[in-house]
C-alpha cells in the first residue's frame, strides 16, 4: 500500500520543483520514535530537526525524554497548532518549537541529528540540500524509505508494537 502512495505521489508531481506537501501525514510509532532517537546517538543538549515533524511526537520526545533541542519543520497549518498546543501544554517551549514552513528552505547548520520519515522522491530532492547545509559529522535517521544516493552506516528493521515491520536507516555526513 505504502509503496503504490509512493508511485502515485511520484507521477504526480512536477519535478521541476519541489512539492508542496512532501509527505502524507502518517504518525510513526512511538517505539519507533524512541528507536529513531537511539539510533541517531541523540544526546542532552545537541539539536534535533525533525523533518515533516506531523504532530511534533519525535520533536516532543527528543524534548522530554533526552534534553535534546528540538524543532519540527511542518507545512500543515493544523499539525503545527496541535504541535505547538502539546509543545506549551508540556512545558517544554525552551526546548522544543515548530515552524511552518518548507523543508527545502531551513538552515540544517545547527543540526546534530534529523529525522526524516518522507516519500522517496522527496528524499531525493532532499539530499543535495542537506549536502549543502549540514555541519561535518552530522547524523540523519530515515524511517522506511532511505536516501538512495548515500550509502547507510546503520540498517535496522524492527517491528512496532502492533506488529508491523519498520526499516530505519542511519548516515552520518
Amino acid at each position: 500500500m505504502m509503496l503504490l502512495l509512493c508511485l502515485l505521489a511520484f507521477f504526480a508531481q512536477d519535478h521541476d520543483k519541489p512539492p508542496e506537501r512532501a509527505a502524507p501525514y502518517y504518525p510513526t510509532p512511538q517505539v519507533v520514535v524512541e528507536r529513531m532517537l537511539k539510533l541517531g546517538e541523540l544526546k542532552k543538549g545537541e539539536t534535533l530537526f525533525d523533518l515533516g515533524s506531523g504532530d511534533g511526537r519525535i520533536v516532543v520526545t527528543g524534548a522530554q525524554k533526552i534534553g535534546a533541542r528540538s524543532i519540527g519543520i511542518e507545512l500543515n497549518h493544523e499539525l503545527v497548532e496541535q504541535s505547538r498546543g502539546r509543545i506549551s501544554k508540556l512545558g517544554l517551549a525552551t526546548l522544543a518549537r515548530i515552524i511552518e514552513g518548507d523543508l527545502f528552505e531551513q538552515d540544517y547548520s545547527s543540526a546534530d541529528l534529523i529525522t526524516v520519515y518522507l516519500l522517496p522522491v522527496t528524499n531525493i530532492r532532499l539530499s543535495p540540500v542537506l549536502e549543502k547545509k549540514m555541519k561535518r559529522g552530522a547524523r540523519i535517521v530515515c524511517h522506511d524509505f532511505e536516501f538512495t544516493e548515500w550509502n547507510p552506516e546503520k540498517t535496522e528493521v524492527m517491528e512496532d508494537t502492533e506488529g508491523r515491520s519498520h526499516t530505519l536507516f542511519f548516515y552520518r555526513r
